[in-house]
Order: structure tokens, then C-alpha cells, then sequence
């Protein structure tokens, strides 16, 4: 059995992810080409589509958005010593805390108070539907992967009922709520920068970004500058030796894992308030399963989950764009391309490091660590 390969924090964070990056992009090349497509104008366009026009970029921050919070969720809970692959289904539950919180009071209050209360929903809910795997795991042993993914289906079968029986707007067929009132509105970017004297188009972009940024900032803060978060990686790598240090596995294992639920709810309000402005049965639409590839590419730190998040917006937008400019191009290709880089970062993840602790200790870093 082959011994992992340890490399300096700066090579595994940062030049192992590139290269794996660069090594799906060279295996979709060689598929592009085998399917008849010239690589170098597939990739071309791609990059256009994603970062060539204003409204290219604003739908590729918007898609950034909702995968950095999916991202840190899982990094939050996995550094905790958890595989939560209940993402999806906590960003419903933030989503439906959000707007039960609008139809509620979004007539009576002010955009000034509405919007951090749909914000509180969204994470009490998320945070409240994490809590329950987490408590199993920690008290019963209940092995977390299996009760998050069943806790995704029980959360959509809810969102389903709730909507069909209860939320739905009167005389309407379609399953979702009535229309939010625009206190309980997101302002989008075009909104925002229009006020500035900058003339931007109007997309889904919406100041959740800045939601997204802060997450960023207080999760590295949260687990790399405190006591808790300390003792948070403590259990994650070793529950038996942090309660032989005196911490309490049991109570960690469930805040980190709220924690987690939490960040992942605040997908509801880019989604429901930013763009959709009513609620909606499958507006998560497979980012929570997205954020699990994307903190695995980041590497769970949020330096690398917000490139990671942003790599995968551009695939979004940029397929989007491809699947206009090139007749016959299916967005398959572009899952094919996600899949690649999921299976280079995740499952293969290692395979370039053997390789690269080579040219570290040839130019000498090793004998200078």
C-alpha cells in the first residue's frame, strides 16, 4: 500500500490543484478533438462566453455565488471530520426559510429589515437541517454520508408539499409561491451600479456576492484565527486524540456541521430573493452536489474554493455561450469537462503529486524545509 506523498502547504493548496486542472483540460481536448471539434476554438469560446462581455461575467459571478456557498459548506463540515453530501438539500431548506420569511412579513416591513431576516431564516433553517445528521452521527453513531443524502430527499419531498398544499398562489397550477414582495428583493448588481453611475446590464448577478465574499472571509477566520476553529480541525483529524486533549468531539462534530447547513442556506437568497423573487420546488438545481467538487478542487480553503467556484461559473456561462456558437455542440460536452475536472481533483487528485515532490526536492526545497 502506497504511503500519501507530503508536500510543502503551498504546493498542495495551490500548484497541485492548477495541475490537476491542467490535466483534465488536455484529456477534454483529446475528447473535443476525438468528437470532431477543434479544441483551441472550443476553449476560445468558452472563455468569451464566461469573461468576454459584462453580462458574460455578471452570470458568471452569479453561478460563482451560489458555489461558494455550497463549496464552504462542505469544506466547514469537512474539516470537522464530516462528508456532508447534504448541501443540496440544506439550500432548500435556507431557501424555504427565506421565503416563508417574505410571504410572512415581506408586505409589512422595509427592504431594510426584510432582508437580513430572510437572510437569519436562511441560515437557521439550513443550520437547523444539518443539525439532526450531525446529532446521529455524534450520538448514534449514524454514519453521516447516509443520513444527508436521505435528508436531501425528505427535504424536497417537503418543498414539494409545502408548495402544492400550502404556499402555492391562489388559482395557480404551477407549484410555487406567490410573488415576493420588493422588500423581500435581492438589488441586483445593475441596480446597484446604475446608483453608481455605471452602466451594467441586468442579469441574476445580486449583491448575495457580497454575502459570498463575507463567508469567505469569516470562514477563514473562524477555522484558521480561533480557538474553535482550531479545535474544530483538531477532531477532524483526530477525534480520539482531541478528547484525550480535553475537547468535546461530540459538541464540535455538531457546530461544525450547523455551521455548515447554515452557509449552504444562504444559496436561498441568491436563488430566491436575488433572481427567482418567489419560491420555487428546484431552484438549488445540483449546486450542493456542485459545491462538493468544488471544495475538493479548493482544497477546503477558501482562497481555492473562491477560484474553484469561479472555474466552475465560467463553465456554467461558458457552456451556456458554447452550446450557441458552435452548431451540433451539445452541453453534455461541457458535463464531460466538469466530470474530468471532478475526477482529476478528487478521485485522482494524488496522481500528479508523486511527480511534483520530484521537482521539489530536485530544485533543493526540500532541503531548504
Amino acid at each position: 500500500m502506497s504511503r500519501p506523498v507530503e508536500l510543502p502547504r503551498w504546493i498542495d493548496v495551490g500548484v497541485l490543484p492548477l495541475v490537476n486542472l491542467g490535466l483534465a483540460l488536455l484529456v477534454s481536448a483529446v475528447v473535443v478533438r476525438i468528437v470532431g471539434y477543434d479544441p483551441a476554438q472550443v476553449l476560445a469560446l468558452l472563455v468569451k462566453g464566461a469573461f468576454g462581455s459584462a453580462a458574460g461575467l455578471s452570470y458568471t459571478l452569479y453561478y460563482a455565488t451560489t458555489f461558494t456557498f455550497t463549496g464552504l459548506a462542505v469544506a466547514v463540515a469537512f474539516h470537522g471530520g464530516l462528508f456532508n453530501i447534504g448541501a443540496e438539500g440544506q439550500a432548500m431548506m435556507g431557501g424555504l426559510g427565506a421565503g416563508l420569511a417574505a410571504l410572512a412579513w415581506g408586505e409589512q416591513l422595509p427592504a431594510g429589515l426584510m432582508l437580513p431576516l430572510m437572510v437569519l431564516a436562511a441560515l437557521l433553517f439550513g443550520l437547523a437541517w444539518a443539525a439532526v445528521p450531525a446529532a446521529l452521527q455524534a450520538w448514534r453513531g449514524s454514519h453521516v454520508v447516509i443520513t444527508t443524502i436521505m435528508f436531501n430527499f425528505i427535504a424536497a419531498a417537503l418543498m414539494g408539499y409545502l408548495l402544492v398544499n400550502g404556499l402555492k398562489a391562489p388559482g395557480e397550477m404551477t407549484p410555487e409561491s406567490r410573488a415576493f414582495a420588493d422588500s423581500a428583493l435581492m438589488p441586483g448588481m445593475d441596480r446597484v451600479l446604475g446608483a453608481l453611475g455605471i452602466d451594467w446590464p441586468k442579469t441574476p448577478l445580486n449583491l448575495s456576492v457580497l454575502l459570498a465574499l463575507a463567508a469567505l472571509l469569516l470562514v477563514w477566520l473562524g477555522l484558521w484565527k480561533t480557538r474553535a476553529g482550531y479545535a474544530v480541525r483538531a477532531v477532524g483529524f483526530s477525534p480520539q486524540a482531541a478528547q484525550y486533549a480535553g475537547l468535546r468531539p461530540r459538541r464540535l462534530i455538531l457546530g461544525s456541521m450547523m455551521a455548515s447547513g447554515a452557509l449552504a442556506g444562504l444559496v436561498g437568497i441568491n436563488e430566491i430573493a436575488g433572481v427567482h423573487g418567489r419560491l420555487l420546488p428546484d431552484f438549488v438545481a445540483g449546486a450542493g452536489f456542485a459545491g462538493i467538487a468544488v471544495s475538493l478542487i479548493g482544497r477546503n480553503h477558501p482562497v481555492g474554493i473562491a477560484l474553484a467556484a469561479l472555474l466552475f461559473g465560467a463553465l456554467y456561462q461558458g457552456g451556456s455561450e458554447l452550446a450557441f456558437e458552435i452548431s451540433g455542440f451539445s452541453r453534455d460536452m461541457v458535463y464531460v469537462l466538469q466530470g474530468l475536472i471532478v475526477l482529476f481533483a478528487g478521485a485522482m487528485a494524488q496522481v500528479a503529486a508523486p511527480a511534483l515532490a520530484r521537482v521539489w526536492r530536485w530544485t533543493g526545497g526540500g532541503r531548504r524545509g
